[in-house]
């Protein structure tokens, strides 16, 4: 969690003291505000968010400025939580009403960069993925997070953004490890189309298809993936959370790692072989 995130968090929660303790018709305790606001409130819980140890949701800060008598207060108080959650996204609450909301909030992302710049370790990028591999795709991450299934209406968000891939003007400069021609996220056949498809990509003039060998000498690990947008926003993905960074030392890092990746990437005909490779080993099985 980074110190501007814990920051804000821990300023907030200075606002919620301070509500508590000017309440309308007097001060209240801990336990107090706990028992006023109901099921699933603890003096434990007020003491977590008032002390930066928890992040509110949106319940919370509603049920807060209606408890403490300030119900005019909301607005300022949910701007507070946007402003630094915009920053650390969680899955919990992206995912709170399914995938197709997550694809929307990054859809503008995409509408307005010009120069996408992507790395993936394990995956097939979703700006290169089939329809039946989104799905196994959403399907297993749904599972994994016990979110809500909108698997359709996600696949069909992602697939209308690969628009853009025939956009001119546009330019996708994206590389994966080998590791990604081979993850069987999804049953071989499936795996055997969305390879043939990725092979397909290649040829595309708005694209840059690099692939890392499992044999190429690396000069930093693989990491996280992340999705840069032009020089101004980097999206990384992780198990909690997605982290959306827009200061331009921690962008300039991604860069860094991406050129550094790059440097251990095939191109063209060899990074056709390797897709070659791959799809020849699900034959096999």
């Amino acid at each position: 969690m980074s110190t501007d995130y814990q920051k804000a968090r821990e300023d907030l929660g200075i606002r919620l003291r301070e509500l508590r303790l000017t309440a309308t018709g007097g001060r209240l305790t801990g336990a107090q505000l706990a028992e006023r606001l109901g099921p699933g409130w603890s003096k434990v819980k007020v003491s977590k968010l008032e002390n930066g140890r928890q992040t509110a949701t949106v319940e919370d800060l509603r049920a807060w400025a209606d408890g403490t008598g300030r119900p005019e207060v909301y607005e300022e108080l949910l701007a507070r939580l946007r402003g630094f959650e915009s920053h650390i996204r969680s899955w919990r609450r992206q995912l709170a009403a399914g995938h197709r909301a997550v694809q929307d909030a990054v859809t503008p992302e995409h509408d307005r960069s010009k120069v996408l710049t992507i790395w993936e370790p394990c995956l097939i990028p979703g700006m290169v993925q089939t329809p039946d591999y989104a799905r196994h795709v959403f399907v297993r991450h749904a599972d994994l997070m016990r979110s809500p299934r909108d698997t359709e209406d996600a696949v069909r968000a992602r697939i209308q953004r690969q628009e853009g891939l025939y956009r001119q003007g546009r330019k996708y400069r994206i590389m994966m490890w080998e590791g990604a021609l081979r993850s069987l996220v999804c049953p071989p056949s499936v795996l055997a189309a969305q390879l043939h498809h990725l092979a397909g990509v290649i040829g595309l003039d708005t694209v840059e298809l690099g692939i890392v060998p499992f044999t190429a000498s690396l000069k930093i690990y693989p990491g996280n993936s992340f999705w840069l947008y032009d020089e101004r926003l980097v999206i990384v993905e992780d198990w909690h959370a997605e982290l959306w960074i827009d200061d331009t030392d921690s962008i300039a890092t991604y860069l860094r790692v991406w050129k550094t990746l790059q440097e251990s990437a095939v191109y063209g005909t060899d990074a056709q072989n390797l897709i070659n490779h791959a799809r020849q080993a699900l034959n096999s099985r």
